[in-house]
């Protein structure tokens, strides 16, 4: 290789090392649809919205996760869904639930596969009360850098387009059933809840598939004594989970402007994280090639300007080796700066403590030990009710059937 190569080739290394771009492109927010034709009240589905699976059993080891934050974003996201949903205006109440023991027309799961400020991804799988599955999707969605500054941020979510996505594929779904497949939904979703308080009493009105889903055999009658109880056990357990939802709101109204920090400096962190990255791989490689070309030139080169040229290859490439590592040093910087950041929010997110004072019970510690505890006293209340209370004869012998 000659002096002039040697140098261009020196000078190529040292110009590609120097290029370092990151874009981010937004993505434009979907409207959310609504219904082709007004429906009966009676036949409007109620939705649950399972506070979400936070993931923090499977993700890669190089992602930056913090499980504080995962377990506030777990609780966060499963509102803003929920308000999107509610938004299209083509279903009844829409409630976001601790857990998916609570019978419901739609029951919605979703588990957080990546986010990280600048890209949210989703596993979203929803299942009527007849056990149909209506959607088993990976959403993904990425923010602009233009969502988190103050100038241009907008009332929406940075990551509105994924919420109201689902929104739109759930309504799709719906609007696919037909009036009777409506009412089918809404009568097992009845039955289903009456047969948790009384397996023996409402055990014959229901099938169940080998594909797991749920069929009506029979109707009870609506004299049905035990039905009656079960109806308004029902209507108390819908008021209780409505002050769930309060608790929710409180929770997201607190959450929303350290989050929304968070997810900014995560969104900046990342960027600069993976530049970094970027440019000290590329220093590395390049430099060890200049060091390898500077080695070979400086004693085989057959003039002193070939060798000059080698000791000047041999020190470039070692100065981009070091700015390699360097470079890596400073990346792990970025890293603790998120770590740290994470540690901050999950101390402004602690949830509080929330007691309901019943007549005869109150109940304690945080949201999921309180549903678990209001699930087991609505049992309790059933029994003291129904007392020894029987299925009339011949409310069996006229039910309808199908």
């Amino acid at each position: 290789m000659n002096t002039l190569r040697l140098l261009a080739v020196i000078t190529a290394c040292f110009v590609l090392s120097a290029c370092v771009s990151q874009t981010s492109k937004s993505t434009s927010v979907p409207n959310i649809d609504t219904p082709s034709s007004a429906v009966p009240e009676a036949l409007l589905f109620d939705v649950s919205v399972v506070v979400f699976d936070p993931g923090l059993d499977n993700f890669d080891e190089d992602e930056q996760v913090y499980p504080e934050v995962r377990q506030a974003e777990a609780r966060f996201m499963p509102m803003v869904l929920s308000e999107s949903i509610q938004n299209s205006g083509a279903w009844g109440a829409v409630r976001v639930v601790p857990d998916g023991t609570q019978v419901t027309d739609l029951i919605v799961r979703g588990e957080i596969l990546h986010s990280d400020g600048e890209e949210l991804q989703l596993a979203i799988t929803a299942i009527d009360a007849r056990g149909e599955v209506w959607l088993e999707e990976t959403y993904t969605g990425k923010a602009s850098r233009y969502a988190y500054q103050p100038a241009t941020r907008n009332p929406y979510d940075p990551f509105q387009a994924v919420y109201n996505t689902i929104a739109n594929d759930l309504l799709e779904r719906l609007e696919e059933l037909t009036e009777k497949e409506r009412g089918d939904v809404r009568l097992v979703t009845e039955l289903r809840f009456a047969r948790d308080f009384s397996p023996e009493a409402f055990d014959p009105y229901l099938e169940k598939t080998r594909k797991g889903e749920y069929e009506i055999k029979r109707l009870p009658a609506e004299n049905d004594p035990m039905l009656g109880r079960v109806r308004d056990i029902r209507e108390r357990n819908r008021l209780y989970v409505d002050t769930l939802q309060v608790y929710y709101a409180s929770f997201d109204l607190q959450m929303l402007e350290p989050y929304q920090e968070w997810r900014r400096a995560s969104f900046e962190e990342s960027a600069a994280l993976q530049e970094l990255r970027a440019e000290s791989t590329r220093n590395l490689i390049v430099g060890g090639i200049a060091v390898l070309a500077g080695i070979a030139a400086a004693s085989s080169g057959d003039s002193s300007a070939a060798r000059t040229a080698g000791q000047v290859a041999i020190l470039g490439g070692g100065y981009l080796v070091k700015s390699g590592l360097d470079k890596r040093n400073e990346a792990q910087i970025h890293v603790q700066a998120l770590e740290e950041l994470g540690m901050s929010l999950e101390a402004e997110i602690t949830p509080q403590i929330i007691e309901l004072e019943d007549d005869t019970i109150i109940l304690t510690g945080n949201v999921e030990e309180q549903y678990a505890q209001w699930r087991a006293l609505l049992g309790d209340i059933y029994r003291a009710e129904i007392g020894s209370l029987e299925l009339p004869e011949e409310s069996a012998d006229t039910a309808d059937t199908l």
